[in-house]
């Protein structure tokens, strides 16, 4: 009997060694337990602003838009703005189908909710597009086909766009609720919300590298290790550089498919990884074809088809 206990163990000894076996992790199982590390300082090659764009505290109660009114501006293109002429924004981690807003707390302090209240139609627009959506606390918001609308505690004045692209994931409404963006790059949109999940792209000077589903350059970071899966950017970092969420291994083109698997992060963010590496995308990058985070502080670099850095040094 003993002799058959033993042998069993070391059966499932061995089955366990090999599931752990480079980065341990198949077909999109999460890996638990690894740790993330020390947060860096500012200096680290990811700067520590807020990935909200303001200071925390009370959320701010909700302002009537008012008449609303389109500004056209020549970076953004058509802007929806409130009656004060403030620029109206969305949130990618919203959604518009059932409308839903995931800004809280500190978040709707940095983007005060704009009421739905007495909005009305700017001239020109379809007014059947505006409508509301009640938030946890009740309160009534606006929304534009569906997306629902922020204005950003540090535009101070009116025609003012400071909000535009920060944490990756906040962009100024066109009068559609789509991203504002100029005529002549308003196919990039269309294009973008077609690509996979992950996928790659060729950049003029970059070469093969890998975007998301929006057609964003990702990213990865040199201070991470791929086993033990460990990613050494935290608290502000992440604020700088977000995390790209899990992707299926089916919803992907063109990339490396080895140790495509979920890190489960300790600080309860599920980041996906290829070939084991942990993958980001940048705050400064605007919009799809950016590459504003290839070599920051010497440690950041666009992701290749199989998970190497593009362009680092040897």
């Amino acid at each position: 009997m003993n002799t058959w206990r033993n042998a069993s163990l070391a059966v499932t000894a061995a089955a366990v060694l090999a599931l752990t076996t480079a980065c341990g992790q198949e077909q999109g199982t999460d890996t638990n337990g690894q740790s993330v590390g020390a947060a860096k300082p500012a200096d680290a090659g990811y700067g520590a602003d807020s990935g909200y764009g303001s200071d925390t505290g009370a959320a701010a109660a909700a302002e009537p838009a008012g008449q609303l009114a389109v500004w056209d501006s020549k970076e953004l293109g058509k802007v929806v703005t409130d009656s004060e002429g403030f620029t109206l924004y969305r949130f990618d981690k919203d959604t518009a189908n059932p409308p839903k807003s995931n800004c809280d707390g500190d978040c709707a302090t940095a983007w005060p909710v704009v009421a739905a209240g007495d909005a009305t139609a700017a001239p020109g627009t379809d007014p059947s597009l505006l409508g509301e959506v009640t938030r946890t606390d009740g309160t009534k918001q606006l929304t534009i086909a569906g997306w629902p609308m922020y204005r950003f505690a540090k535009d101070t004045s009116p025609g003012e766009a400071k909000g535009q692209g920060v944490g990756g994931t906040w962009f100024a409404s066109a009068p559609d609720g789509k991203k504002a963006a100029p005529a002549d790059s308003a196919s990039d949109e269309v294009t973008a919300g077609d690509l996979p999940g992950l996928s790659v792209r060729k950049d003029p000077k970059l070469g093969d590298i890998v975007v998301d589903a929006n057609g964003m350059t990702v990213y990865r970071f040199k201070k991470d290790t791929a086993w033990p899966m460990s990613s050494a950017c935290t608290g502000a970092c992440l604020e700088k550089w977000p995390v790209v969420a899990p992707v299926d291994k089916n919803d992907t083109e063109g990339i490396i498919k080895k140790g495509f698997v979920t890190f489960d992060r300790p600080d309860g963010i599920k980041q996906q990884s290829i070939d084991c590496w942990p993958i980001y995308t940048f705050s400064g990058d605007t919009k799809p074809g950016d590459t504003n985070g290839q070599g920051v502080g010497g440690t950041w670099f666009a992701v290749s088809p199989n998970a190497k850095l593009v362009g680092a040094p040897k």
